[in-house]
């Protein structure tokens, strides 16, 4: 009989970041509407390495239990990044780069691992902002640990961290907005 391995279990986080904003309203969202909470599940099964003929992932109404559809939520989690538990961590597929606030990499007391790098990053407005540097942290999610390059930016914005299609393909996970849930191959 095979030994089944458990993935391992989660680091207890040594602190907590919340949404750090300044003043009750940050990009036109006022803090009321930060604060909504969207119901968000996270499934793990056993991790395959290689792709397997016909595998497919299924998001089915099962998934969106406890949500009222149609929404125009957005999907938001709640993620173990350098031993911390930092909330409002957006998913979003769209990105490009994984992005951390300058202000949460100081609350995380890891300021001494960004590395100086100017880089503009633009938005779909043709906004730009210039990032301070890069930084190397450890995520945990589901039983996966991964080191994920963030660009640390010092902006203002009502999530603490985005994770964008560099974190979303390195961890192999597959997001569904309809479903407010990301699932990993099994």
């Amino acid at each position: 009989m095979k030994s089944r391995q458990e993935p391992p279990k989660p680091p207890s986080p040594k602190r907590i970041v919340n949404v750090i904003t300044i003043g009750d309203e940050v990009n036109g969202v006022t803090y009321i509407a930060t604060k909504k909470i969207s119901k968000v599940t996270v499934t793990h099964g056993k991790r395959v390495c290689q792709v397997l003929e016909g595998y497919s992932i299924i998001f089915d109404d099962e998934d969106a239990d406890g949500l009222m559809i149609p929404h125009n939520d957005t999907l938001v989690i709640s993620l173990i990044v350098h031993n911390t538990n930092v909330k409002r961590v957006l998913i979003d597929s769209g990105s490009s780069v994984n992005i951390i606030l300058l202000r949460v990499v100081n609350e995380m007391q890891a300021n001494d691992k960004v590395i100086p790098k100017a880089r503009s990053l633009s938005g779909f407005d043709n906004s730009s902002v210039i990032a301070k540097g890069e930084v190397l942290l450890t995520t945990f999610a589901e039983g996966v640990i991964k080191d994920t390059k963030f660009l640390v930016i010092d902006a203002d914005m009502a999530y603490n961290i985005i994770l964008g299609r560099p974190w979303i393909h390195d961890m192999d996970v597959v997001p569904s907005t309809l479903h407010e849930v990301i699932k990993f191959p099994s």
